[in-house]
């Protein structure tokens, strides 16, 4: 090998050695940017977006603390936006309800569990049916032609356990007299109360705090695992499981009951979910058509 031509290769491979470390420096900050950027929380709009970043923000606080990472509240505008975030990954963490979930494999496929909610002890969550007390209806199948009062169309206790409850007693949306979503469920109570339908359907702990303004239950729905949290697919495994570790542990953090109890009245907790948690849910629900609301 002439010296010329030696000297020529050694050139080659020092400018690709350099622009080899060169490419490594840039990558570099990328890597740190997104192991320490601020995480976002996603929550689908079941209340008002105010009263839900108070709601979460003592729980946010926690995971900032845990993680040494900035955690941001994102409320999305509906629940088909909720789930187009997760199901594309925009969503760092999110919080789902049951049914919402469930919608969310079926369209998108699975997506890294975190943890589902504990309320009193149990992962499980119940809905009850209900009509004023001074109503005298005894059970479900005297709803026929009567009002009935739904929470939002994507709630799991609120329209599509209730839903599947009153077919079962053989009570089809076309025999009732009227039905409506009034979003709330404190607004399903409070318009049962007022006469203006004769009954309704909300979660358990909804039903059992306004139970001595006047209320009285027909019927309560089976149990389904409760509300839970995912993750992006596109987390480090590692964030994944600082997170896992981070919520199953906040019942023992010195502020726990605040941070729980602002998520949920009773919450104890979060323990581990997994997909086929909510296999019963899915059997329930998943041949139902969507309805929409009647005058």
């Amino acid at each position: 090998m002439s010296e010329q031509v030696y000297v020529i290769m050694m050139s080659k491979r020092r400018f690709i050695a350099t622009a080899a470390a060169f490419c490594v420096l840039l990558l570099i900050p990328q890597l740190v940017s997104a192991a320490e950027r601020k995480l976002t929380i996603h929550i689908y709009p079941y209340a008002p977006a105010g009263k839900i970043v108070k709601q979460f923000t003592p729980l946010s606080h926690y995971l900032k603390d845990k993680l040494k990472r900035e955690i941001d509240i994102t409320i999305s505008k509906d629940q088909n936006h909720h789930l187009l975030t997760i199901g594309s990954d925009k969503a760092d963490i999110a919080f789902l309800g049951p049914a919402s979930y469930v919608q969310l494999v079926r369209s998108y496929g699975k997506k890294p569990l975190l943890a589902r909610m504990e309320v009193n002890g149990s992962p499980l969550l119940q809905g009850v049916v209900f009509i004023s007390a001074s109503s005298l209806l005894n059970s479900m199948t005297e709803l026929k032609g009567r009002g009935f009062a739904f929470g939002y169309p994507d709630s799991t206790m609120s329209h599509l356990v209730p839903l599947h409850m009153l077919r079962k007693e053989g009570v089809q949306l076309e025999d009732l007299g009227q039905h409506a979503f009034l979003h709330d469920q404190q607004n399903v109570v409070l318009s049962v109360l007022m006469g203006d339908f004769d009954a309704g359907a909300v979660n358990a702990e909804i039903f059992l705090l306004n139970k001595d303004r006047g209320l009285k239950d027909i019927a309560w729905s089976p149990k389904v695992s409760e509300h839970l949290l995912v993750a992006s697919t596109k987390l480090f495994k590692k964030t994944v499981i600082a997170l896992k570790s981070a919520l199953y542990d906040v019942h023992n953090d010195p502020d726990a009951e605040n941070i729980l109890s602002a998520i949920r009245k009773g919450m104890t907790g979060f323990v581990p979910v997994a997909d086929t948690d909510y296999d019963s849910l899915r059997e329930l629900i998943e041949s139902k058509t969507r309805v929409t609301s009647t005058p």
